[in-house]
């Protein structure tokens, strides 16, 4: 049991990073694949936002599609992620004001089916996600499974979402990975994230593709809101993050790219 409970929390460390990595790409109507690199460490990514179309200056509800994949450039096993920060444009927002909350206890140790009943009224967004385990002496394992990002609620200024991941090699597993949302005032930056990824395993599993789509529009009070909005004022957005390995290698992102102001 022990080992399955790794391979998962492998598993769903490592979406929390290609998630926000996979953000960082350009809006998905330019139709062009985005490559970050660092060492031997290669991340990809097809995905993006849409509408690119926003309101100059009223914020808009949005859909993130992200379709990212992690690999090598020499085709060795990836190395543990430890750390990730992503500060985004002030002008991204995340409003979680009304929405139905799920703890992180209604989701450890559940299965997909499971986690969707226990907190149907916080899903944000769901995918699929692969990984790669490689253990001393044995062929890699790779594996597949659903995944499910959950409102953990806002509290003193700190948004928490939650990944999901429900993973079936050989046994069936779930792990839980938390990330938290902030809001800052540097610059063209006004959100800031964290998720804190532990060593597992030293490094013998590692995440090497997600394809998730987030965002929720719903109505609160009346009024219809959306967990993802932006505005684009200048017709770019600046997003910037450090992604930090267990083999010590850092992957630095300072990204402009285009939105189309429309009023």
């Amino acid at each position: 049991m022990k080992t399955q409970l790794t391979r998962a929390v492998v598993f769903a460390a490592g979406l929390a990073l290609l998630v926000a990595v996979a953000a960082i790409a350009k809006p998905k109507t330019t139709a062009r694949v985005e490559k970050f690199e660092a060492g031997n460490i290669v991340v990809t990514d097809s995905g993006g936002i849409s509408p690119e179309r926003l309101p100059r200056h009223e914020p808009a509800p949005i859909t993130a599609e992200l379709h990212a994949r992690m690999a090598t450039k020499d085709g060795s096993h990836i190395p543990a992620a430890r750390q990730m920060t992503i500060d985004f444009d002030r002008t991204l927002q995340v409003d979680t004001r009304g929405l139905p909350v799920c703890s992180k206890g209604q989701l450890q140790a559940q299965s997909t089916a499971a986690a969707k009943r226990a907190c149907a009224g916080a899903i944000l967004g769901r995918g699929t996600g692969s990984a790669e385990v490689v253990f001393p002496e044995q062929a890699p394992i790779n594996a597949k499974g659903p995944v499910i990002v959950f409102n953990g609620g806002t509290h003193g200024g700190t948004t928490v979402i939650f990944f999901h991941a429900y993973l079936d090699i050989p046994a069936p597993t779930a792990i839980v990975v938390e990330t938290k949302i902030t809001k800052v005032n540097n610059g063209h930056y006004g959100m800031h994230t964290v998720t804190r990824i532990p060593t597992i395993a030293g490094g013998a599993g590692s995440m090497t593709g997600v394809d998730l789509k987030l965002g929720r529009k719903y109505t609160y009070k009346g009024e219809r809101k959306s967990f993802l909005t932006a505005s684009c004022p200048t017709g770019v957005y600046f997003i910037k993050g450090l992604l930090e390995f267990s083999d010590g290698t850092d992957l630095n992102i300072t990204h402009i790219f285009p939105c189309t102001p429309i009023r």
